[in-house]
This record gives C-alpha cells, structure tokens and sequence, in this order.
C-alpha cells in the first residue's frame, strides 16, 4: 500500500524537535519518483534545519528508487552517506547500497570540471593538424602501394606466361582508344586559344609571327602531357576505382584471394601498363593536335601560311623540347593507374563509400600530375633544357 514520503525532526524520546534540545532526523515513506515533486519541497524546508551532528532514522522508509534516492543524498550530505551502517543499522543492505552508488555518483559528476569553452584559434590550428596527419598517412600508404606494384611488375615480367594479356588489351582499348575523340578536340580548341591570346599580345609589338613559337613551346614542352594526364585522371582513375571499388564490395577481391590469386597481378598490372602504353600515345596526339589548333588560328587570322608555320617549327623548334614533354607522360601513367587502384582497395563496402573514394582518386591524381610537373618545370629551367 501506498505511503505518503514525510521528514521529521524528533527528540530522543519521540516528541517533535525543538531548536534548543537534540535532534533526530525521521525519514519515512515511499521515496519514490510519483512523489518527486513533494520530496524535493519537503527537503528544501528541512535542509537548512538541519544541524551537522543530527543523527538520521531511516527505520520507516517503505519505497525507494534511484529518483527518490537523488533527493535523499541531498538531504543527507556526503558525511552521513558514509556513516549508514552505523547511524541507520535497520536499514535494508540493498537501499543502503542504492543511496551510496547514487551519491558516489552525483559526488562525481559534480568533481568534475565544466568543458573548457571553444577556442576558434585551437580549433582551426587542430584541423590543421588532422589535415597534416591525413596527408601524411596517405602518402605512406601511396608509397607502400607504389612499391608493392613494382615489387610485382617485375616478378611478372620476368614470367611471360603469367601475362594478362586479354585483360591488357580490353584495358588499352577502354583507356586509350575511346580517350582520343575526347583528348584530341580538347587540344586542338586549347592550341586555337592559345594562339588567338599570343596573337592578340605579340601584335601590339608587332610580333606575331612568334605565336608559332608560343603554341609549339607550350604544348610539347607543357599543356600536350597536363592536359592529357588531367583528362585521364578524371576519366581513368575514377574507373579504376569504381571497377575495383565495386569488386572490394561485392568480396569479390576477398574470393581471389581465398583462391590463392593475387589480386594486384589481376587486377593492378594490367591497368597500369594499359596505362603506361596509352599515355604516351595520347600525350603525343594531344601534342599534335594543339599544334595544329594553333596552326589553324595563324592561317586564319594572322595569314600566315601552312607552309610558313611548319617552317618555322623545323627551324626553330628543337626536338628537345618533344622529348621533355613526352619524359613526363609514364611517370603521369604510373602514378595515376597507382592511385586509381589504391583507392579501389580502399573502399570499405557501401556505395557511399565507392563515391566518397572515386573523388578523393580524382582529387589526388590531378594534384600529384600539377606537383610533379611544377617540379619537372623548375628541373629542367635549372639544368637549361
């Protein structure tokens, strides 16, 4: 049956308490949460009337749980929590239990300091940091994955029977032979421009004839291999890893390797010498096609003649430059196919997943292409090639 939950303080020999003789604090009741709201104005009045040293009565307690408890460990304070089993030793050994681990608990989580308040400064400094980190660890994963295919390229070359020569062949076609409409009218439309804006500045001081140099400079030495190896990063690594992506959701990789395959000879291999052939060829149609771009423009718009513009290159364009341009092409092959596959290999089962890492193989190839040929530009300004 239900009781009402009551404090009282009371002498000695039963009567109610009076200011100047000893006190006893009587607890009694159900103390539990259908009576919060009447425990916690019923303690509100007797806490502050109640002397350090009063000894405590839980003798007539009837009901209690973990709410009912809060506010009781309010009413008692941390001294008398500790002296239960002598001040109360009617006190059932479970309730006794319950009380102690409730104002352990609320005894803690006071003790414990307030979060310090946000700091923009600490906060930006801190994804800085975690940025830092996250290059880092992508780097050496980069590398580590970099040498693992070499390490396998060259078990695999030296035995021609193990050559994927049906997957080599399917991956040229998908990489390089539908890539040249698409790298071909890129270049020949960037060579246009280039010449139409060198015509347009050299006029002013009346050398237009040197936009051939311009164009022919600019696409053997540069924009024929960036404009390329931007373009198959975008096309080519994001298949890499959508293809191997999909495979590492499906457990199929898994299933190569419980065969005893390697999943780098089957899959790795063949794109990155597809790659390592493709490149280069495209790099030297997008050359040729930004050449005759420009050429275009000087016939059109500053009359000089066909026949005019390949003399001039003859003359005046050395093969060097050719060479410079086309050196770049494997490395650019090498490092994209490297990174296209990785990041298939990092894909954790979900399509989110395949998307999250098809951009980040996206955005990573055409940073290490635009790095790499900054550094190559720098070299060889240096050593005067």
């Amino acid at each position: 049956m239900a009781t009402n939950p009551y404090i009282t303080l009371r002498n000695t020999d039963g009567t109610d308490a009076t200011p100047d003789v000893s006190e006893t604090l009587c607890v009694g009741g159900d103390w539990t949460l259908a009576n919060y709201a009447d425990l916690e104005a019923q303690v509100d009045t007797f806490k502050h009337q109640l002397k350090d040293d009063a000894p405590v009565d839980l003798g007539a307690l009837s009901e209690l749980d973990t709410a009912g408890a809060a506010v009781l460990v309010e009413l008692l304070g941390e001294k008398r929590l500790d002296a239960l089993e002598q001040e109360s030793p009617n006190l059932a050994p479970e309730r006794r239990s319950l009380l102690q681990n409730v104002g352990k608990a609320i005894t803690e989580s006071r003790r414990t300091p307030p979060p310090p308040p946000p700091n923009s400064l600490k906060e930006f400094l801190s994804h800085i940091g975690v940025a830092v980190e996250d290059f880092g660890n992508k780097a050496v994963q980069l590398i580590g994955f970099f040498g693992l295919t070499l390490s396998t390229m060259i078990h695999v070359l030296l035995r021609p029977k193990r050559w994927r020569m049906t997957s080599l062949t399917a991956n040229i076609e998908q990489i390089g032979l539908n890539a040249v409409p698409i790298v071909a009218l890129l270049t020949f439309l960037v060579g246009a421009v280039v010449a139409f804006l060198g015509a347009t500045i050299l006029s002013d001081f009346g050398a237009s004839i040197y936009t051939v140099n311009l164009v022919a400079f600019s696409f053997l030495r540069e924009f024929g291999v960036l404009l390329t190896a931007i373009l198959i990063a975008g096309r080519t690594a994001s298949a890499f890893t959508a293809q191997i992506g999909s495979m590492k959701a499906n457990e199929e990789i898994d299933a190569l390797r419980t065969l005893g395959l390697s999943p780098i000879e089957l899959l790795v291999l063949p794109r990155v010498y597809a790659l390592l052939i493709t490149l280069p060829i495209l790099t030297f149609i997008a050359m040729i096609c930004g050449i005759v771009g420009g050429a275009v423009v000087c016939s059109l718009a500053l009359n000089i003649s066909v026949t005019t513009y390949v003399t001039m290159l003859h003359e005046n364009i050395e093969v060097r430059h050719f060479f410079v341009g086309m050196v770049k092409a494997p490395v650019f092959a090498m490092l994209i196919a490297v990174i296209g596959c990785l990041e298939g290999f990092k894909v954790t089962g979900s399509a989110q997943s395949v998307g999250e890492r098809t951009t980040s193989s996206v955005v990573q190839s055409i940073f290490v292409v635009i790095l790499l040929d900054a550094i190559f530009a720098l070299f060889c300004v240096e050593m005067g090639w």
